[in-house]
Parts: structure tokens; sequence; C-alpha cells
């Protein structure tokens, strides 16, 4: 899961070049770039220096994506009480179950 935005592509026909900005997007190419370091340091046997180098992009790209960040950081707590609704409901599965099973070894003991 990326904290990357891709943007929408516009109903234009196909073949026609969309017009935006013509300088790049130098924080996202910074961020990628030390992603891919890190991921050459890791796989290199470099942990420390990669996990930092890593640390650094994700930070770069924390301070490129903050409407992204802000939008996840107030959705949190709905997805966290979701999450523990499922967990609830699986445990009272697992209990009606555990609860079946020992009715039946009670009718198989007899």
């Amino acid at each position: 899961m990326g904290v990357t935005a891709f943007p929408h592509p516009a109903n234009l026909p196909q073949g026609e070049i969309k017009k935006g900005k013509d300088e790049p997007d130098w924080a996202g190419i910074a961020a990628g770039g030390s992603f891919l370091a890190g991921a050459l340091l890791l796989l290199t046997g470099r942990k420390k220096a990669g996990l930092a180098v890593t640390a650094g992009a994700m930070a770069l790209t924390m301070l490129d994506q903050q409407d992204t960040i802000k939008q996840w950081w107030n959705t949190l707590p709905n997805l966290l009480g979701d999450a523990q609704r499922m967990l609830d409901r699986a445990q009272n599965t697992i209990d009606e179950l555990a609860a079946g099973r020992d009715k039946l070894r009670s009718m198989f003991d007899r």
C-alpha cells in the first residue's frame, strides 16, 4: 500500500496529451530514489543503512503527501472500530462453535 497519490485521468480522447506542469515532482523523485537505494542496501545485507535510508524516504513521502496522511489519520479510528467489531463477531462465533463441540462430546461420552 503506497502513499503516493495517483492523478485521476481526465476524460480525454486517446492520443491527446494532458497539459500540466512542466517541472518534475522533485520530492517524488527524491523519495522514489531513496526507496530504491534503501531497497538495494537491504538486499546487499547492509540492514542498518538500508533502514535509515528507507526511513528518510518515508519522511520525504510523508512531507510530500500531507493531505493523504491527514485523511488516513482521520479515517483510522473508524477502521479500527470496524476491525474490533469483526474480531468480536469472530470471537462470538468461536464461542458458539466451542459450546456446540462440548455439547456433542457430552452426548457421545454417555
